[in-house]
């Protein structure tokens, strides 16, 4: 892994674009529906999906609807719940689902369960459930423990520890896997694939992006298969306002040019 001043160039006329929210676009919050993206990164990300010819997705643990508000007035390829949900280009959705008594029995043993650990609570996603324990951090051999149990008991369902929470998801899904989807229908096929996450869950991201000779960025510390670094949030914010100025400028170039040349 090295550090943001060796990120290489982006050229987004070539590049598919892949950005995790919590942790990397947003920062983390005691809860997750506390979670903001700044105005000036939700414009910067419209215009470098404009300069990219739509090849820009969010690739989050959250359901889609919840990354359309939280990052309005983008509106594009996501994928959400690690991928067990996805909406490509087109605007089509592929998901992944569980069954409605497994959903209903999990749904009603989660929050009986998780009722005696103050401070914790469990998400809903629909196709997934998340267990929080961030303002309950000792409870976390528990909650770990608790999420064990159930996924012995479903066998249709994995692990997929995070920073103070833990997730139960269908098996098979992975962000590698909704970045793999996305590689193989336009705009993405054929372009560089470049990765940013903050997390567990974005590891099997920075592993399919890596297989494709792809950047793989990841944001503060911890052990990875990311080759870039970015410190924090504020850094990625940074780098995304540069790369957007880099775009305008671009542009503002070529018009000059074409101009000159009339």
């Amino acid at each position: 892994m090295t550090p943001s001043d060796s990120i290489p160039p982006i050229v987004l006329a070539e590049t598919a674009c892949f950005f995790d929210v919590d942790g990397t676009l947003a920062g983390i919050e005691t809860r997750p529906e506390w979670v903001t993206i700044p105005g000036d990164i939700k414009q910067a990300l419209c215009d470098l999906s404009a300069a990219a010819g739509g090849a820009l997705a969010l690739v989050s643990g959250r359901p889609v609807a919840e990354l359309d508000s939280l990052s309005a007035p983008l509106r594009g390829p996501a994928a959400g719940v690690h991928g067990a949900e996805r909406r490509d280009a087109r605007g089509a959705f592929h998901r992944v689902a569980l069954s409605g008594t497994i959903a209903t029995a999990l749904a009603r043993e989660l929050k009986q369960a998780i009722a005696a650990f103050d401070g914790c609570h469990v998400e809903e996603k629909g196709v997934a459930f998340a267990l929080h324990y961030r303002q309950g951090e000792h409870y976390r051999d528990r909650i770990l423990a608790l999420a064990q149990d159930m996924v012995t008991r479903y066998p249709e369902l994995v692990l997929q520890p995070g920073k103070c929470v833990v997730e139960l998801k269908p098996a098979g899904v992975d962000k590698g896997a909704a970045i793999a989807a996305f590689m193989q229908e336009p705009p993405f096929v054929g372009r560089t694939p470049l990765f940013i996450g903050d997390d567990l869950t974005d590891e099997a991201g920075f592993k399919q992006v890596n297989a494709l000779q792809g950047i793989s960025i990841k944001v503060g510390p911890g052990t990875t298969v990311a080759r870039y670094h970015l410190d924090d949030v504020s850094q990625v914010h940074r780098w995304i306002l540069t790369l957007a100025k880099q775009q305008e400028n671009h542009f503002i170039k070529t018009k000059n040019s074409v101009g000159e040349g009339l």
